[in-house]
């Protein structure tokens, strides 16, 4: 099946606006709704006893069987839209148009679950007859007995999550429709949510959709400007309207009422609200804002658990009938600490004739987000013009920021380390088996787990072993977030010459706990393209070490520096997770391609709080010819250029830290509290202010801004995953980084060799610690362009030798260390067949052609990292 074709859709529906809202989106994007799926809370006789007995081998106290019975009579039940009368099974009426509430315990119940809405659950069955399709529900066992904001699936040594229910729920939707292929979530910021979800899909062999990840972030259509059934009084600009969302459910139709009040804000006069009105918006916002701001991120949108909803109607396209319940049905549980909720007594599905069933689902006022944000779209423009590329400029050591002496600094054992791994001869399966196996004998050596790796380079002779290489390489790893990757082919370049994979790990031996954090969304959605498989969009892990045998401020700790690593970002349509097909001509799509793979690296980066890259590079498929592959220097260098022109105004939390909902609703996070960071805007990206010396006059257009950019390179190689036109890769991100502690220097090698451009960032840290990265970009007017043919790997070994030697001599206190990264041009270096000189001098990667920001071809660009400490002397 292509990735963009109509997908067989079961939702997930909790009675709740964003369950439905999602929904309308699967059907905007041409996908079909199969089915209705639902976890309710379990009846009293199963809720009252030991959830844990469920999964605990052997009888305890009798308790085992007791629950078995129990859990044999909550098969998952299928609910047809023409049981309008009563929904029936061992325990009695769920709810037809009545609900049966003779125990008062039923009548109460709420499991406030970590996972699933429960109130108003009594009213889920009439979904089948309001939207005609068949609703299938189960009770929800166990509880959250992981806790952690991404989701790992137990083992059968755990006791059971309540996550777990979703599990035979889904089955019996397979077993009664077989031709479903993907499952619907309403997540919109939480992690929590999110990841559980999709681990559960994912095992089922299920296409995770979440249209509404980060929807509240994205640019607005044009259309949604224009077509808004409020006051114009009352919006607020697309960037800055929390409540937009909202407003984009009213204009598409949905009656969303607060069921459930839980904030001090929100007192129970606000239950029986319509949330998607202009009248229901701005009493939440005085509200909330009233007790301390607005709450936060989300907090409008009630993601913290400050409110809960029921959809009572919605777009005929959907909705055949409406839910109607009188003021006499609901009745008003307190339960204390500002938590209040509706009972819903009776309930009944009032159809609706004529017109009102007739719409189209392309006649819906659904809003799809722009493709491209504002600043993406200016770049992109920028594309269609005749001056494209920049100018690196050549600037003093003291230009910005003063050098950092080498004689108060000493080199510390790094945090980071490299493992490079080369395929010996045989078939890709062998190769990548015993690549797999020698970075298991690695870690074990070093008595590391999987998640010390936070960085892959996966290089492949042919792309057509890519799903071979990712099924064996993606065993290696069991834990939630795996490294971040970057997979290209280098066709017949790879050396040696019967090796058809190579692998860079990066690999943090002295990474802590709770120090590395992950953004791995699996699911469709609006916002990047899903990461489904062995990798993650970013992982953060510190920058720079802590010296153990020094006693330093836990505060100062705090305020550390992260390095993010980020997965190649290829220019899928997120929601689809299809290349471009328009425009049709060819150059313009490559441009939108170079625009949209761009804009996914900044999204991520900005999610993960990035506000500085040290150094990016643009892949490209082979050229047909030389000048082709010169145009497409040129275009990335000018995309590169219009994506630091102006800082991106994101303000959204990052992904692994706690996010608003679990920070107020589940309460594990609850610790984190309303401090002042919730929801705080975050710096741009690029956030200027983290530069040495920074001073917003000479940063402003035509000045130093548009030439003082982090150094940016095409490499030409074979191949790109899924035959996209262009995959950018940066280098590494830098995130919690004080005003001032990014520090940039652009020079050539030495007087006397013009023929090396050294250009470095240095990031320092509060501790006094010191990272540095330097891309050397090497030219030799002699080389092959010259008539004088290709160098050999020796000639090469000198090359990065001098660069060492330089870097040495002069700008930034290197001391001999290997390179991270070497990039060859194979027009200028032919390196087969000379492997054994190449051990230990990190990773090669072969290109047919490297260019600069001004499309001048390069021979060898090297990538080399340090880290330095104050002297045991405090110097």
């Amino acid at each position: 099946m292509a990735a963009d074709d109509p997908l067989n859709v079961v939702a997930l529906v909790s009675g709740g606006k964003d369950s439905f809202y999602s929904i309308l989106h699967c059907l905007a994007n041409g996908h079909r709704v199969i089915a209705l799926a639902n976890l309710h809370p379990p009846p009293p006789r199963v809720a009252s006893t030991s959830t844990r007995a469920t999964v605990r081998s052997g009888d305890e106290d009798g308790s085992r069987a007791e629950v078995d019975n129990a859990i044999n009579d909550l098969a998952a039940i299928r609910i047809s839209p023409s049981d309008i009368t009563v929904a029936q099974h061992q325990h009695g009426s769920l709810l037809g148009l009545r609900a049966d509430n003779n125990s008062q315990d039923d009548d109460e119940i709420d499991l406030n679950s970590f996972m699933y809405q429960t109130v108003g659950h009594q009213v889920i069955p009439l979904y089948a007859q309001a939207t005609g399709l068949p609703l299938f529900r189960r009770a929800i066992l166990g509880t959250a007995v992981d806790s952690g904001i991404s989701y790992k699936h137990p083992d059968g040594h755990q006791e059971e999550d309540e996550t777990e229910s979703l599990v035979p729920l889904l089955h019996a939707v397979l077993k009664a429709h077989p031709e479903v292929n993907a499952l619907c979530t309403g997540a919109i910021l939480s992690t929590y949510q999110r990841t559980r979800v999709e681990s559960v899909a994912l095992r089922l062999g299920l296409i995770p959709l979440a249209f509404l990840w980060q929807f509240p972030d994205l640019p607005l259509s044009s259309a949604a400007a224009t077509t808004s059934t409020f006051s114009t009084s009352t919006l607020q600009p697309a960037d800055t309207d929390d409540a937009q969302l909202l407003r984009d459910m009213a204009a598409a139709g949905l009656v969303a009422r607060i069921v459930k009040v839980a904030s001090a804000g929100l007192g129970e006069e606000f239950l029986w609200e319509n949330v998607a009105s202009d009248t229901g918006i701005s009493r939440i916002r005085r509200a909330l804002r009233r007790f301390g701001g607005d709450g936060g991120r989300g907090a409008v949108l009630g993601e913290g658990g400050e409110f809960e909803t029921l959809v009572v109607d919605g777009p005929p396209v959907l909705f055949k009938g409406r839910i109607v319940i009188r003021d006499d049905d609901k009745r008003v549980v307190r339960e204390g600490g500002g938590s209040a909720w509706l009972n819903v007594r009776e309930a009944q599905v009032e159809m609706k004739l004529g017109t009102d069933i007739t719409s189209k689902t392309e006649d819906q006022n659904v809003r799809i987000p722009n493709l491209l944000d504002p600043k993406f779209k200016d770049a992109l423009d920028l594309l269609h013009s005749k001056s494209l590329g920049y100018e690196h400029c050549t600037i003093s050591l003291h230009e910005i920021g003063q050098q950092p002496s080498p004689l108060s600094l000493k080199l510390t054992n790094s945090i980071s380390q490299d493992w490079y791994f080369v395929g010996r001869p045989g078939n890709i399966e062998a190769q990548t088996a015993q690549i797999v196996d020698e970075v298991r004998q690695q870690l074990h050596e070093y008595s590391l787990p999987t998640t010390a790796i936070t960085n892959t380079i996966i290089v492949l002779r042919r792309m057509s072993d890519f799903p071979t290489v990712n099924r064996l390489y993606g065993a290696l790893f069991r834990e939630p977030n795996p490294p971040a990757r970057v997979t290209i082919s280098c066709g017949d370049l790879l050396t040696p010459q019967g090796a058809d994979i190579s692998i860079l790990l990066t690999v943090q031996p002295r990474m802590k706990q709770g120090d590395r954090r992950g953004l791995h969304v699996q699911s469709r959605s609006y916002w990047a393209p899903a990461n489904i498989g062995p990798y993650s969009q970013a992982i953060t892990y510190p920058l720079l070490t802590i010296d153990e045998d020094k006693n330093r401020d836990n505060d100062v700790n705090s305020n550390l520096p992260l390095a993010v690593s980020i997965a190649g970002q290829i220019p899928l349509v997120p929601a689809s997770m299809s290349l471009p097909s328009v425009p049709p001509d060819g150059d313009d799509n490559l441009r939108l391609q170079v625009t949209l793979a761009l804009q996914h690296l900044w999204r991520v980066g900005a999610e993960m709080q990035v506000q500085w890259w040290s150094s990016a590079v643009a892949y490209f498929p082979r050229s047909p010819s030389t000048p082709h592959a010169k145009h497409c220097a040129l275009l990335a260098a000018s995309a590169w250029k219009a994506a630091h022109a102006v800082p991106s105004s994101a303000s959204s939390d990052a992904e692994e830290g706690p996010d608003l909902w679990d920070r107020k609703y589940n309460p594990l996070y609850m610790t984190y509290g309303g401090g002042n960071d919730v929801g705080a805007a975050k710096p741009g990206l690029p956030d200027w202010e983290v530069l040495k010396d920074f001073d917003a006059d000479d940063y402003s257009e035509g000045g130093l801004s548009q030439r003082a950019l982090p150094f940016v390179f095409s490499a030409e190689v074979e191949e790109l995953p899924r035959a996209a036109g262009v995959e950018w890769h940066a280098h590494l991100g830098f995130a919690n980084v004080g005003f001032g502690d990014v520090r940039l220097y652009s020079s050539h090698g030495s007087d006397k060799d013009q023929r090396t451009a050294m250009h470095s960032v240095v990031v320092e840290s509060p501790s006094g610690d010191v990272f540095v990265q330097t891309v050397a970009a090497y030219q030799d007017s002699d080389a092959a362009g010259s008539g004088i043919g290709v160098r050999g790997t020796q000639h090469m070994l000198r090359v990065v030798g001098q660069i060492l030697q330089t870097s040495d001599r002069s700008q930034l206190g290197f001391i001999e260390v290997n390179p991270k990264l070497t990039y060859i041009n194979s027009e200028s270096f032919d390196l087969l067949g000379e492997t054994e000189s190449l051990q230990g001098k990190g990773a090669i990667i072969p290109c047919r052609s490297l260019w600069d920001s001004e499309a001048r071809k390069l021979d060898m660009v090297v990538i080399l990292e340090s880290r330095w400490g104050r002297k045991a002397d405090g110097s």
